[in-house]
């Protein structure tokens, strides 16, 4: 498969829904809004930041489910390297 690559299989609606939640995430959220950031600066393109976020978000919704509890926000550790924007 040669080109840009698409995704048009599954179920439309829902990836509409996940797409639109992942794009209020990536503006509040840390343990999504970074990797996003880490993305887009090393030169992916938006959509792939995008779906790598929405995979993430996946991921924390399956085991907010499977688990039966709340999802709190991960403490992270700030880089000493890292300046003030971060």
């Amino acid at each position: 498969m040669r080109g840009k690559r698409s995704v048009r299989g599954g179920r439309g609606r829902l990836r509409g829904v996940l797409y639109l939640a992942t794009l209020a995430v990536t503006k509040c959220n840390p343990a999504i809004k970074t990797p996003c950031r880490r993305l887009r600066g090393a030169g992916k393109p938006a959509k792939v930041s995008l779906t790598v976020c929405i995979r993430k978000l996946l991921i924390i919704w399956n085991a907010v489910i499977k688990n039966q509890t709340t999802w709190t926000q991960p403490l992270f550790p700030k880089p000493l390297d890292c300046p003030d924007s971060c």
